[in-house]
C-alpha cells in the first residue's frame, strides 16, 4: 500500500529521478526512495547503493526527515487501523522484525512519551508495574493497555525493510519485514505526537473491548487489509 501521491503532472526530477539502472521498486516508488534517502547527509550515494542492492533492509537516521515510533506489531497495526478507519490516515508504515515502524514528524521522538506521561497512558514496564500496584485487585489499569512504544529521534538509527522483497529467499513468504503504507512521494504527510497518540489511545481500547468478547469466528486476515489512500489528507 502506498501513502498519497504527489499531484498528478508533477514530472520527478533532483533526487525524485528514477533510480540507478532503471529500479522497478515495489510499492516504493523512485520519489519515495528519494525521500528516504534524503535523511541521509549524502543522499545521491544511498540511491547509487539501493540501484545496486534493492533486496537489502536499509538502515536511516531519524531526526531530520522523520522520526519512528516503534510498536509491537499486533498493537502496531490496531494503531494503523484506527488512523485509517477513523483519523486522517498516515505516513509511511513498515513491519520489520516482530515491530510496527510508523514513520512520524520530526520532533515526535521527543514529544510522545511526555504527552503519553501527561495524559497517564505511559508505556513501560515500570508504568505498568506501579499501576497494578496502587489499583484494586482485578483491576487493570489503563497504562497497561499501551505496550511499550519505542521512540527514535534524533541521534537515533532504524533498519526499514528492503525498497523491493526478496521473491527468490526462502523467507520470501515471511511477513515480518515488509510496507504496510510505502513512501512514493518526495513530500508524504507525517502524523504527528498528538495524533499518534490518540491512535494508542483508541487501539487501546479497542483491545481492551475486544479481549472480553467472545467469538467462535476466527479472526479476520490482517494481511487482506486496504487502506484508501485516496481520501488521506
Amino acid at each position: 500500500m502506498s501513502s498519497t501521491r504527489n499531484p498528478a503532472g508533477s514530472a520527478p526530477h533532483g533526487l525524485g529521478a528514477p533510480l540507478p539502472g532503471g529500479l522497478d521498486v515495489s510499492g516504493v516508488t523512485s520519489e519515495g526512495a528519494a525521500w528516504l534517502a534524503s535523511a541521509g547527509p549524502y543522499p545521491r550515494s544511498t540511491l547509487a547503493l539501493w540501484g545496486e542492492r534493492p533486496k537489502a533492509p536499509v538502515v536511516l537516521p531519524c531526526g531530520s526527515t522523520f522520526d519512528i515510533v516503534s510498536a509491537p506489531a499486533l498493537f502496531g497495526r490496531r494503531m494503523l487501523d484506527r488512523l485509517w478507519d477513523e483519523g486522517p490516515g498516515s505516513g509511511p508504515v513498515a513491519v520489520y522484525r516482530g515491530r510496527t515502524l510508523l514513520f512520524a514528524a520530526p520532533g515526535t521522538a521527543q514529544r510522545l512519551p511526555s504527552l503519553m506521561e501527561w495524559e497517564e497512558w505511559g508505556s513501560g514496564a515500570a508504568t505498568g508495574r506501579a499501576a497494578t500496584e496502587r489499583e484494586p485487585a482485578g483491576h487493570v489499569g489503563r497504562c497497561r493497555k499501551v505496550p511499550p512504544l519505542l521512540c527514535h529521534g534524533t541521534g537515533d538509527a532504524v533498519t526499514v525493510p528492503a525498497l523491493r522483497a526478496d521473491d527468490d529467499s526462502p523467507d520470501a513468504a515471511r511477513t515480518d519485514s515488509r510496507w504496510l503504507v510505502a513512501p512514493d512521494t518526495r513530500q508524504p504527510w507525517l502524523p504527528g505526537p498528538e495524533i499518534l497518540l490518540w491512535a494508542a489511545v483508541r487501539a487501546a481500547r479497542a483491545a481492551a473491548s475486544a479481549a472480553v468478547r467472545i467469538s467462535i469466528f476466527p479472526p479476520a486476515d490482517q494481511d487482506a487489509k486496504v487502506y484508501d489512500v485516496s481520501r488521506r489528507r
